[in-house]
């Protein structure tokens, strides 16, 4: 199989690419680092099966050579993290929208399945937990920027059913809930490597709000699982599946457990929204995955504890001299 990954510098497209190539396989990957990272790809960075182009996923001739070349598409490249949502939000919209656009075009002129993937993000508001993927989203007003995230990434989906149902293209979305792990940066607002290099460093633990909201934190090697087991399976076609960790954690808790796993000294400091980001920002009290669609479609479930995750986070930092 000869894969092309969109974001494949990125946090997530990195590890994909890396199990495609230790399983065998060939893969494309296009990145504009503009968030995703060179270094993200060193390891394995001149493997003979391993293409990187950099280029935008907006350059559609770019894109319809690359998809010629492919077997199959993961797209991955997004406008993602809290902080550059609310710092760039043209960017974010234009990206996810019609970079979407362009690759599903491409993917249709070719004949690609391809995975689109998605983020818990759209479910926004919603009180009804866990979430399930046909449960109706709860988005605030357009005053808040956090929703343009939410609704492009909606919108993506709404496209990938479009050209499934139109054309039938072989389209599976995958909702990706909190994933972390190695390589990931905390330069846009991830919560658990600021966590993690604050507590390695021994200052002060920021936790935005008042430290009760809760997240599932996915380890990403787990979700790689995720995303090839939905590739290969012909039934997924056509649907959406939540991706995730069903491990609830408050984010003082969370805070408290990395302290712990580090043997900090760090004291935990509490900051207003509005304070953290320089305007006002809705934020969300509980986040869990219904993940029961994707366990009966492929069996898969999350194989790694939040512990085992955040050791090995805390040990990438270490290697990274704490400078990541």
């Amino acid at each position: 199989m000869k894969a092309l990954i969109t974001g494949g510098a990125g946090f997530i497209g990195s590890h994909l690419a890396e199990r495609l190539l230790q399983s065998g396989d060939e893969a494309i990957v296009i990145d504009d680092l503009s968030t995703g990272r060179l270094e993200n790809l060193q390891g394995f960075r001149h493997h003979p099966k391993l293409q990187f182009v950099k280029g935008d996923i907006r350059d559609s001739t770019l894109v319809q050579l690359l998809a010629s070349q492919c077997d199959v598409i993961f797209h991955l490249a997004a406008a993602v993290g809290v902080q550059l949502i609310a710092d760039d939000p043209v960017r974010t919209i234009e990206t996810n929208i019609a970079g979407t656009q362009v690759v599903l075009e491409a993917a249709n002129k070719f004949g690609r399945k391809i995975l689109l993937a998605s983020s818990s993000e759209i479910y926004g508001k919603s009180e009804k937990v866990p979430f399930a993927e046909d449960d109706d989203f709860v988005l605030g007003g357009t005053a808040f920027s956090r929703w343009a995230y939410a609704c492009s990434k909606a919108v993506d989906e709404f496209l990938g059913q479009a050209f499934h149902q139109q054309y039938g293209l072989s389209v599976v979305g995958a909702r990706f809930f909190n994933t972390i792990g190695p390589r990931q940066t905390g330069r846009y607002g991830m919560v658990v490597p600021r966590f993690v290099q604050w507590a390695l460093r021994n200052e002060p633990i920021q936790i935005y709000g008042t430290g009760q909201q809760t997240r599932c934190f996915c380890c990403v090697q787990d979700l790689v699982d995720a995303v090839i087991g939905l590739m290969h399976c012909e039934q997924a076609a056509g649907r959406v599946f939540n991706i995730g960790s069903t491990e609830e954690i408050t984010m003082e808790v969370l805070a408290d457990r990395i302290i712990a796993i580090t043997g900090s000294t760090s004291r935990k400091e509490f900051v207003p929204y509005v304070v953290a980001y320089g305007r006002p920002i809705e934020d969300m009290m509980r986040r869990v995955p219904n993940t029961e669609r994707i366990r009966q479609a492929i069996g898969w479930q999350p194989q790694t504890s939040l512990d085992q995750t955040l050791r090995m986070i805390v040990e990438y930092y270490r290697g990274q001299n704490n400078d990541g």
